[in-house]
Formats: structure tokens, sequence, C-alpha cells
């Protein structure tokens, strides 16, 4: 009797060794990783969707070499039309029905606002989610999110103090989406300029689902603005670029990063037009002759020809979206084959001079307990009317 419970004893806990780590978490197997996100495929911002087309076929990439640690990534993706009720919904659908083991990269200010405490009242690592809101990144509130884009606060620092340096006298306007997006630069403009804001500043703001912005642009250059920062989505920075140039109105103008793309910005607004217009980024533009013999950019142009054929190589969404499956096969690597979702956030949190072949020289991604964001670096740079030239040095979160 005492040999045969000792049997059953080496029987159970061996079948409790052949189970692989990570196997209590929902949608993680032995052959597969299962991961969701929410884009606006359709919508005011489908624009902006490229990103996840561009995270899709990266993700595909890793399931051709094999996946990480033997496991394929099976990557659930559903379209929220930059919509709060659809992000719920969707978010909860892949939550509850389709078990996925993390969120990953969400893209969207308005839909991660509405789905932020419900993903992490569950535990479910939501990790480098493309909005750069600064509440996000707040690792006591959401200790489960990590934020793929730079702090909209800190690019609007940049941008402030830019604006401060080369035309200190100028009035401002500033035209933003009315979300935690927009907010977040103005506030930002109100920590640089204090007690001079409401002096300086003059703001308005849209809401995406205004088919128009261009009678904020006539307001605005009526304040007598020579300085005008735009803070929203692609559609709405090519309609304030080329509404402006229409009524004549020429201020330094400033766009944000996610509106910095050739393709999605700068052509429907008119090459011509967005002249002198000033952005931050962090990754080199795919179509631009000075990468022609770069190392990471030929990589792209390899990559992009054989799993995004067709699209169009200029949209910096594609490239971003990249840079995401990039930053997700990292963390998966360092998580080996502890893939609990405790392990999984400890080592989105951990990543150390990650330097990608599509970004900006000078620029690293460096995560850990006390920083939620990939990015905390950017590099300005002006439109000549064909292509981005860059200048100035790389710029930190804090900048001087």
């Amino acid at each position: 009797m005492l040999l045969k419970t000792f049997a059953v004893s080496i029987a159970v806990l061996a079948a409790f060794a052949a189970v692989p780590a990570g196997a209590e978490t929902p949608g993680i197997t032995e052959s597969e990783i299962k991961i969701g996100a929410t884009f606006p495929f359709s919508g005011p911002a489908s624009p902006l969707s490229n990103t996840g087309k561009g995270l899709i076929a990266y993700v595909k990439s890793i399931n051709d070499r094999g996946g990480i640690n033997g496991r394929k990534i099976n990557l659930i993706t559903y379209d929220d039309a930059y919509t709060p009720p659809k992000s719920v919904e969707q978010t909860r659908k892949l939550i509850e029905s389709d078990e996925v083991a993390f969120l990953f990269g969400p893209l969207g200010t308005p839909g991660i606002g509405a789905t932020i405490k419900y993903v992490n009242a569950k535990k479910v690592p939501h990790l480098f989610v493309v909005s750069g809101v600064s509440k996000f990144a707040n690792f006591a509130d959401y200790p489960m999110t990590t934020t793929g884009l730079p702090s909209y606060k800190t690019e609007g620092k940049i941008y402030a103090k830019y604006i401060a340096q080369t035309a200190p006298e100028a009035k401002i306007a500033i035209l933003y989406q009315n979300d935690d997006l927009g907010r977040d630069f103005v506030a930002a403009f109100k920590e640089v300029l204090k007690g001079d804001f409401d002096e300086k500043v003059v703001t308005s703001s849209y809401e995406v689902t205004e088919p128009t912005i261009e009678s904020h642009v006539v307001s605005l250059k009526s304040s007598g603005a020579q300085a005008f920062l735009i803070a929203g989505t692609p559609k709405f920075a090519a309609q304030a670029i080329k509404k402006a140039s229409e009524i004549g109105w020429s201020p330094l103008t400033i766009v944000n990063f996610i509106s910095s793309s050739v393709s999605a910005t700068i052509v429907p607004a008119g090459a011509d037009k967005a002249t002198g217009v000033v952005v931050a980024t962090i990754t080199k533009d795919p179509n631009d002759k000075k990468w022609a013999d770069d190392p990471g950019m030929k990589w792209y142009r390899a990559h992009f020809e054989k799993y995004l054929p067709g699209a169009d190589i200029g949209d910096n969404n594609y490239l971003f979206g990249t840079q995401q499956g990039q930053i997700l096969e990292q963390v998966l690597k360092q998580c080996g084959d502890d893939l609990s979702r405790e392990n999984i956030v400890k080592q989105a949190r951990n990543i150390k001079g990650l330097v990608l072949p599509t970004m900006m020289p000078g620029i690293a991604i460096n995560t850990g307990p006390d920083n939620s964001m990939a990015y905390t670096q950017l590099q300005l740079q002006r439109w000549t009317g064909s292509s981005w030239e860059q200048f100035g040095g790389v710029l930190g979160a804090d900048p001087n």
C-alpha cells in the first residue's frame, strides 16, 4: 500500500512538471500565445489603424521564423472605430470570450481611457498602449499598463520650449482634440509658460466627430497668433495645415508626432503647404533619401516588401506598428518559459537599451520599475517641402 501511494505521488509530481510554465495563464499553451488588441480600422482616426496592420505583419514574420521559444503568436484584433463604447465591448470580448493572455498595443486615447480601469481590475497585462496620455503611465494607478508613445506632456513641453526659444514674443494658437490627448498638450504649455499662459495662448478644441475643423483654424488666425500647435490625429492635422495655407496664415506650425506621417498628413495637406512644419519624432522616414544606405532602413524596406506588399511605405504608421511588434518580441523573449501575467508585466518594465533599426539615432527604449513609457526621447525635425530635416540634438523627458 505504501509503495502504491508513493508511486501515485511520483506520478502526480511528474504530471505537474510536465505542465508548461505559464499554463495557468489564459491564452498560453505549449504551442501558442494568444494576444489581443483593438484598432480604429474604421471611423475618424482610421489612418492610425495602419499601426495595427504594421503590428500584424510583424507578428506574421515572427511566426514565419518559428515563433518565440517554440510558441506561435495568435494576435486577435478588433475594430473599435475610435469610439469608447465599441472599445469597451471589444476589449471585454478579448478578455472574457477570447481569453487572451494579455493586451498589446491597443490604439486610441478615447478607447484606452474607457477601458484602462477595467483591464487593470482584471489584472490583465495592458502593454505599450498606443497613447501618450501621461496618466496612463502612472504605475500606482495602473500597474498592468505600459505606454507605447512618448508622453504627450513631454512632447508638449518640448514644443513650448522650442517656441519660447525661437519666437519668444509670439502669441500661440493651440488646436487640440477634446480629450486627454489634447488636454495633455495644453497642460504642458501651461507648465512651461506658467503665468504667461493666459496672455500668450489662445486655444480651440474640436470633437473627433466633427467633419471638418476649418472654422477653428479661421478663428485662431483672427487671434493674431504667430505660432500654431496642432494636437490631434492625421485627418484633422492635414485639414488644419491646408486651411491655414488657403487663408494666408503662415505661423510657425507644429504638429504632434502621431500626425507626422508623410502619407497620412503631409500629402493630404499638400506637401508644399506643409513646408516649415515642425514635429518631434522617434522614427526615420523610409522614403527619405538620407536613409537610403542605412542598414536599419534597408532591413525595413525588405520586410515591408515581403509582409506589407502594395501598402504605402511612406505611411509612418506602418513603421511604428513594426516597432511595436519588435517590442512585443523583446518582451516575450525576456519572459522565456515564465509566461505568468506577473512576469509578462515585469519584463515589459525591464527593457534596457533596446535600439530598433528604424528609430532615430541616439534614441533607445528603457523601461523600469519607475518608468512605464517605451519612449522618453524625441528628435525635432522640419518639413522642407520634400523631406524631413532634423535639427538640434535628441531631447529627453525633461528637456532644459
